[in-house]
């Protein structure tokens, strides 16, 4: 089944953002062997090279290390999936934040509905 890939923004941006939140959230897990470019590729339905272009920006960022007999697998340095699990974290909250702000809430508004929303303080 094809991702469901935004028309707004580059592939390549967003295949790389997909595979980093799946190893942050431990769908794919440190060690672990990802599937080919071509298996990638046919599922998200997007070319092979721009898979690839993806898959070597991760290799660039420590994310998942090429092993010559058994393909690409994702990094045993936990503390660098820890980093990037952060580093998405900060970006969602931004994206959030300006979002909200964009809608008029003033930051102050926005930590009373959190808590509202999560139990930190009764309506």
């Amino acid at each position: 089944m094809a991702w469901n890939l935004d028309s707004d923004r580059p592939i390549y941006s967003q295949i790389l953002e997909r595979i980093q939140m799946q190893i942050a959230a431990g769908i794919y897990e440190p060690g672990e062997k990802i599937p080919s470019v071509r298996e990638l590729a046919a599922d998200a339905g997007v070319n092979p090279n721009t898979m690839q272009k993806a898959l070597a920006e991760l290799e660039r960022r420590n994310l998942v290390v090429t092993l010559r007999t058994s393909g690409r697998v994702v990094t045993e340095d936990l503390n660098m999936i820890r980093e990037t699990k952060n580093q998405l974290a900060k970006e969602q909250i931004d994206d959030f934040l300006k979002r909200m702000k964009a809608l008029g809430f003033e930051r102050e508004d926005i930590l009373i509905m959190l808590k509202k929303e999560t139990g930190g303080e009764s309506a």
